[in-house]
């Protein structure tokens, strides 16, 4: 992180030409924030109804099958009621989806949490989902 800053104020009195390439390439991994509205537990995974940008809804399904060990594309953070969640952290690598963060109550009982009806069948939403769209026109789902 130092060598990040440094790089940096060294930019801005510099021009920035010289070192704005390494600055870039520091990393290939970023991600975004979002607030979860609700999360719905099913026998297949999660559906997370989530804040967008523009302030409407978007839906997230999220396999069991991502937070196994042999995959980790998911992981589930259970913390006590908190300003600063529930949220979602979605990863990417190169430009590329790359991984999830949940960040929940672990109260069931908190209003975040929710239940899908039994008579509800939404197994389909879980088959070959291989990201997750945050709305954006360079996400791909």
């Amino acid at each position: 992180m130092k060598k990040i800053m440094l790089l940096a104020v060294l930019a801005a009195l510099f021009g920035g030409t010289i070192f704005a390439q390494e600055i870039i390439n520091e990393s290939d991994y970023y991600y975004f924030n979002v607030p979860i509205e609700k999360i719905y537990p099913y026998r297949l995974g999660y559906m997370v109804l989530f804040r967008k940008g523009n302030n409407t809804l978007g839906r997230a399904y999220i396999p069991y099958d991502w937070f196994r060990f042999t995959d980790r594309r998911a992981d589930l953070v259970q913390l006590g009621d908190g300003p600063s969640w529930p949220c979602m952290s979605v990863f990417y690598k190169e430009g590329a989806f790359y991984g999830v963060r949940l960040y929940v109550s672990k109260r069931q009982s908190h209003i975040t949490w929710g239940i899908i009806p039994s008579n509800v069948n939404i197994d389909d939403r879980f088959q070959n989902v291989e990201g997750i769209d945050l709305g954006f026109s360079s996400d791909q789902q």
